[in-house]
C-alpha cells in the first residue's frame, strides 16, 4: 500500500506513467518549474541522470515518467536531510531500483560521481538575497544562501562525462548570467527556450541546455507559454 510510504502530513502527486512522487507541503512542494525542466530535457538510450538541487525528487521523477526506458540511473543530489529522505521513499514507492539518494550539498558530491552522468538536471535557487521567505527551507530551495549560480555550473561539469548535457532552468532576466557562467565552466550552450506567463508578455524563465565540452552554437526557440 502507498500508504505505507507516507509520514504524517505527506500526500502523493501523481507525475504521470504511474509514478508518484511524496509531497509535504510543510516543507517545499514542487513549481510548475520543475514539470517545464523536465519536459525540455531531452534523453538518450541509457543515459545516468543526476538530479541537482534536487528537493523531493520532482524534476528526475517527471523525467524518468516521460522516459522510462532511456534511464539506466538516477541519483537525487539534496542538502536538506528531510527532502532528501522524502526522495529516497519516493524511489522506492515507484519501486525505481536503479534511483538513488544522496544528502549532500553539490558543491560536496563526491569522487565516485566524478564524470559519472550524461545528463544533468539542475532546477537551482535563482532569488538573490538572505532568507526573503520566512520558512528557512522554502529560503534554501529559493535563493542563494547555500549554494550560488557559480557552483551549481561548477558541480554540473564535475558529474558530467565528456560531451554529456545540462538541462537547467532560471530566471529569464539572468540568462546572459547563466550563459556566460555555464561557458566559464565548460558546458557550451546549445538551447535556450524563454517561458512567459501569457502570450506575447516578458519572459519569467528560461529554459538552458549546455553540452560538456561542445562546439558553440545556440538555437534560440521560440516562447514557450506556461498559461
Amino acid at each position: 500500500m502507498a500508504e505505507c510510504f507516507l509520514k504524517e502530513g505527506e500526500t502523493l502527486d501523481d507525475l504521470g506513467g504511474g509514478v508518484r512522487i511524496i509531497q509535504n507541503p510543510a516543507l517545499y512542494r514542487f513549481t510548475s518549474d520543475a514539470v517545464l525542466l523536465a519536459r525540455f530535457a531531452r534523453a538518450k538510450r541509457g543515459d545516468r541522470v543526476a538530479d541537482l538541487c534536487a528537493g523531493g525528487g520532482a524534476v528526475g521523477l517527471q523525467f524518468y515518467a516521460l522516459h522510462p526506458a532511456d534511464v539506466r540511473g538516477l541519483v537525487f543530489f539534496e542538502m536538506q536531510p528531510a527532502l532528501s529522505e522524502m526522495s529516497a521513499r519516493s524511489a522506492a514507492l515507484n519501486g525505481l531500483a536503479c534511483a538513488r539518494a544522496e544528502c549532500c550539498r553539490v558543491q560536496d558530491i563526491g569522487a565516485p560521481y566524478t564524470e559519472a552522468f550524461s545528463l544533468a538536471l539542475c532546477n537551482p535557487p535563482y532569488g538573490r538575497g538572505g532568507f526573503a521567505d520566512a520558512d528557512p527551507h522554502r529560503a534554501l530551495c529559493r535563493s542563494e544562501i547555500a549554494l550560488t549560480l557559480q557552483e551549481a555550473a561548477a558541480a554540473a561539469a564535475k558529474v558530467l562525462k565528456f560531451g554529456g548535457r545540462l538541462a537547467m532552468c532560471h530566471r529569464a532576466d539572468r540568462l546572459a548570467e547563466v550563459l556566460y557562467t555555464l561557458k566559464g565552466a565548460g558546458i557550451e550552450p546549445k538551447r535556450v527556450q524563454p517561458v512567459c506567463g501569457r502570450a506575447g508578455a516578458a519572459p519569467y524563465l528560461v529554459l538552458v541546455e549546455g553540452v560538456k565540452g561542445g562546439k558553440p552554437g545556440c538555437e534560440l526557440l521560440p516562447d514557450l507559454v506556461n498559461a
